[in-house]
């Protein structure tokens, strides 16, 4: 995560990368850029308080990864985290809206499946958002592209971009890294030393 200033919004704008999430009341812009990963913009109108975060469900991982896990590369530990730095800054759960953008099908090994990352990013944020009583606003999910959203919480503004296909290539080569990055941490994971 890092910070640095948009000049033709006129904000101060933190850009969040795979696995995490930003949370504030302040005038600011939230950024980030996606391919199969998922962003959800969740905002508490009333307090005037909202974040977003960037999620990848790793195609290969157990039920109980998803729940015990504390990392935001899950999309269930991402939601509660965000959630929870909602309440911390004063808001109210009863509250909160949703603008979810991201799971395209930007890797070419890829195919257009239910079982696929991006289809298993979608499924899970529908799912998990219609559970908690979070009405989803606007979306923009699915396709063959990347994406990249500004987010100004004050404004409860997304603005996105849907990138073009040799920006996708770019995208979909850091993908394969950060999901090779994951199976690589979920292993270490499951490593316990005895001494």
């Amino acid at each position: 995560m890092h910070k640095r200033y948009h000049p033709q919004l006129k904000r101060p704008m933190v850009i969040i990368q795979p696995g995490e999430y930003y949370v504030t009341k302040e005038d600011e812009v939230i950024a980030t850029v996606l391919g199969s990963c998922i962003s959800v913009c969740i905002k508490d109108e009333k307090n005037n308080i909202g974040g977003m975060n960037h999620f990848m469900l790793p195609g290969d991982f157990r039920l109980e990864d998803v729940f015990n896990s504390q990392s935001a590369r899950y999309g269930m530990y991402a939601m509660e985290m965000i959630m929870g730095d909602i309440i911390k800054l004063g808001g109210d759960r009863s509250n909160l809206t949703a603008k979810v953008f991201g799971g395209g099908h930007v890797l070419q090994s890829v195919t257009l499946n239910k079982n696929s990352v991006p289809s298993s990013n979608i499924q899970f944020i529908k799912a998990f958002l219609s559970m908690e009583g979070i009405t989803i606003l606007k979306s923009d999910v699915g396709g063959y592209h990347g994406r990249k959203v500004l987010f100004v919480p004050r404004l409860n503004k997304v603005f996105v971009k849907r990138l073009v296909p040799e920006a996708d290539s770019v995208l979909a080569d850091r993908e394969k890294t950060y999901q090779s990055h994951l199976r690589r941490e979920s292993k270490e994971e499951d490593l316990v030393l005895f001494r």
